[in-house]
């Protein structure tokens, strides 16, 4: 069962934005890009036709427009909105869904564009917090694996439409390149994903990794069992059988 509000939570640097940019293409949603890190950093946000400069405001106009139309938004977890762990009218209103990806490839992304990063801003821990608080408000949040959209973004696209009673559209999976005012905020974060067109697999070399560098290796050892406990409950998602 969908709630009026659908969240995709994920760490930074986790291919979030591309799924975003596949929800652009239908025309069901309203989709609110990182409004919660943009508060968080910039000190305001919008929602629908409202400016909001809180976290608490926030959160009471995503309710307010949720019951217009249903919402979607994603968000990241390198930030801090300890408040919605006091909002239980807010965690039990919203369909918490969680996109993965491997702390050994989200930090060396990260630190190429932010190279004084911070422990918590790998996020995975953070990430986990927001995960428990779903469960214990009721929810039985999707977890995907990242791996999975960007290798099979149909199948991955598919099991997530279905579990959170979504109509799935084929034409989503594809659009027209160019940057978005949704995420104009964090633009110089999604550059890759203003280009594209499609959902696909890309390579990038990093100097600094887990393997060079040793405070990144620290990061990824204390993130790591969090993004283990996460990717046990994910969603297994099939490859397409042959002959389909």
């Amino acid at each position: 069962m969908s709630g009026p509000i659908l969240a995709l939570w994920s760490a930074p640097r986790s291919r979030s934005t591309v799924f975003f940019r596949m929800l652009l293409e239908r025309d069901d949603l309203h989709l609110l890009h990182e409004p919660f890190c943009n508060i968080a950093n910039d000190g305001n946000t919008e929602v629908g036709d409202v400016v909001v400069r809180s976290t608490a405001d926030l959160i009471d106009a995503m309710l307010d427009l949720s019951g217009q139309r249903k919402v979607f938004f994603k968000d990241t977890t390198d930030c801090r909105y300890d408040l919605i762990f006091d909002r239980q009218d807010f965690l039990k209103s919203v369909r918490h869904t969680f996109l993965l990806r491997d702390p050994a490839e989200i930090i060396p992304s990260y630190a190429a564009l932010r190279p004084q990063m911070e422990l918590h801003e790998v996020g995975v821990e953070y990430l986990h917090r927001i995960y428990e608080a779903a469960v214990a408000a009721g929810d039985d949040p999707v977890v995907l694996d990242s791996e999975d959209f960007v290798d099979r973004p149909e199948q991955t696209a598919r099991a997530y439409c279905a579990a959170v009673g979504l109509p799935f559209h084929a034409d989503m999976l594809n659009w027209q390149p160019g940057e978005r005012p949704e995420w104009r905020q964090s633009a110089r974060w999604h550059s890759g994903v203003s280009a594209s067109s499609t959902v696909q697999r890309k390579q990038t070399h990093y100097d600094r990794t887990i393997d060079t560098d040793p405070v990144l290796r620290r990061y990824y050892e204390h993130h790591l069992p969090f993004y283990e406990y996460l990717w046990e409950r994910r969603v297994r998602v099939e490859s397409e059988r042959p002959g389909r």
